[in-house]
């Protein structure tokens, strides 16, 4: 899809015409045709309060169309209604067990790392006899606040990050088989056994 056909969609999603649209962005109905037939773009503050008015990620409305997402929705979180935050912190599993109640979940351990990190790694290890991975481990420690899980829920396979303030879902267009697969440059494992739910 272009970026218009995922304005127009996602609009659409959000039920909303393009005056409705046009109104909230204080901008022209032109403007909103003009974007959604791909003769003009979208500015970076347009971009931003378009992914907030229609509930999609600006990655999503960027995304080159190789991905395997079907779509992206975001939602804003409250963790504080699962009770305080202690060492061994399970709040985001009671949030998606509450969300996805007749789904099978499955945690995932997430690598962010990029060939340029792996680089950087193995200099790292072969310059300074340093163990490998600290950059791995950097990226994981500035990440530890959020979580991704696979959730199996009827037909539909979704890949759900979850963090101190929103919830994100994206419907995955390929199904996953076996434990280790990739979305965009991150790749995941599933943590534990794959019939393990949380």
């Amino acid at each position: 899809m272009t970026l218009g056909e995922k304005i127009k969609d996602a609009r659409k999603n959000a039920g909303l015409t393009q005056e409705q649209l046009a109104n909230k962005l204080v901008i022209s109905r032109q403007a909103v045709t003009k974007w959604e037939s791909d003769k003009g773009l979208p500015d970076i503050q347009n971009l931003k309060a378009l992914s907030e008015l229609l509930n999609v990620s600006v990655d999503y409305l960027l995304d080159d169309g190789q991905s395997a997402v079907k779509t992206v929705l975001r939602e804003k979180i409250d963790l504080s209604i699962y009770g305080e935050k202690k060492l061994n912190d399970t709040r985001r599993e009671r949030l998606i067990k509450d969300k996805y109640p007749q789904a099978e979940i499955f945690s995932l351990l997430a690598d962010k790392q990029t060939k340029k990190d792996h680089i950087i790694d193995n200099i790292i290890g072969f310059g300074t006899g340093a163990s490998f991975g600290l950059p791995k481990l950097i990226k994981q420690l500035d990440d530890i606040d959020n979580q991704y899980f696979l959730v199996k829920d009827a037909d539909k396979q979704i890949l759900v990050l979850v963090t101190s303030e929103f919830l994100e879902s994206r419907e995955l267009s390929e199904k996953i088989e076996g434990k280790k697969f990739s979305v965009g440059e991150i790749k995941f494992k599933i943590f534990g056994s794959a019939k393990k739910t949380l």
